[in-house]
């Protein structure tokens, strides 16, 4: 089973305006020191060592909003990642490595994939993903190589380490989103049973969020919530797709209509018997039945003739 790596620094951590009084009282102490080398004759090595104390306490500031983080690292050992909110002062000889802990969007543009069926489909997806395990998004992958190569440092450092995530998190999310959209149909027009990428959205969307979770948890990134929010097939088959699904509507809309025009029929000829209206043979009842089926299921208004001869 594997293990988390990540846990909160252990270490000292005085609040950063205590750690500001102490060090402004340092300056003037320090500033004073020097006022006396001459007047005393005190040798400049104390206040020497006072400045170069104050100049190391000051590079131990760290200030952290909600839902941010520092990652710390003594000499290449990691030792913990500090998550208080507000201003705090750390061991100077710590590297500070801000991430952030926050939700984000993915919006990819969508790509072309071979669904199920082999029918090229254009499909895109839109997600919210963040940071869970520091540990893991820092030193699990290479996210510094970005940050080592520019020499970057503060801020800078932590907007190339989030453009580094947002890549790393774009590339799986294009591979899962493949994989996924491999497995199903855009439609099936033969059977309801099988999901598919049109009907079926919600099963789809909780398998997309589940390999995304699967593809990402090295980096310590979890999946939120993802959705396809474009499906249409490619355009080389969009035209032809198009007419199926016309076919496939007019066959259904033609069932029913047959469907209602048998109904009508029989209810005519058994309120024609029932009511003795008309004796009708075998022969005649066929001709009624085909000339009421025309009238019912024809796409032009019927035109009557009116006979007034006899039916024999």
């Amino acid at each position: 089973m594997e293990t988390n790596r990540e846990f909160s620094y252990r270490g000292v951590a005085v609040n950063g305006f205590l750690a500001l009084l102490i060090l402004v009282a340092l300056l003037f102490a320090t500033i004073i020191c020097f006022a006396l080398i001459d007047a005393k004759g005190l040798t400049p090595f104390v206040p020497i060592l006072m400045l170069f104390a104050f100049i190391f306490g000051v590079c131990g500031f760290v200030k952290l909003e909600p839902n941010e983080a520092k990652v710390l690292v003594f000499f290449g050992k990691y030792s913990g990642t500090f998550t208080k909110t507000g201003f705090y002062w750390l061991n100077p000889l710590l590297s500070k490595k801000g991430v952030s802990l926050r939700a984000r969007n993915l919006n990819p543009e969508p790509i072309k994939v071979n669904d199920k069926a082999g029918n090229p489909i254009l499909i895109g997806m839109v997600l919210v993903w963040k940071l869970e395990d520091t540990y893991k998004a820092l030193f699990e992958i290479d996210s510094q190589s970005l940050v080592s190569t520019t020499g970057q440092t503060g801020k800078a450092i932590s907007r190339l380490l989030s453009s580094a995530f947002e890549n790393f998190v774009r590339v799986q999310s294009d591979a899962a989103l493949r994989q996924v959209a491999g497995c199903y149909t855009y439609d099936n027009a033969t059977s309801d049973e099988e999901l598919t990428l049109r009907s079926n959205a919600d099963e789809i969307n909780e398998q997309l969020v589940t390999t995304l979770n699967e593809r990402l948890a090295m980096a310590g990134i979890h999946v939120v919530e993802a959705r396809i929010n474009y499906l249409a097939y490619a355009p080389e088959i969009a035209a032809v797709m198009l007419r199926r699904q016309q076919a496939d509507a007019i066959i259904v809309a033609r069932e029913k209509i047959v469907e209602g025009a048998v109904s009508m029929v029989k209810i005519a000829l058994d309120k024609l018997k029932s009511e003795g209206v008309v004796d009708l043979d075998e022969e005649r009842k066929a001709a009624m039945v085909s000339n009421l089926l025309v009238v019912l299921c024809g796409e032009e208004n019927a035109q009557p003739i009116v006979n007034s001869g006899s039916l024999y």
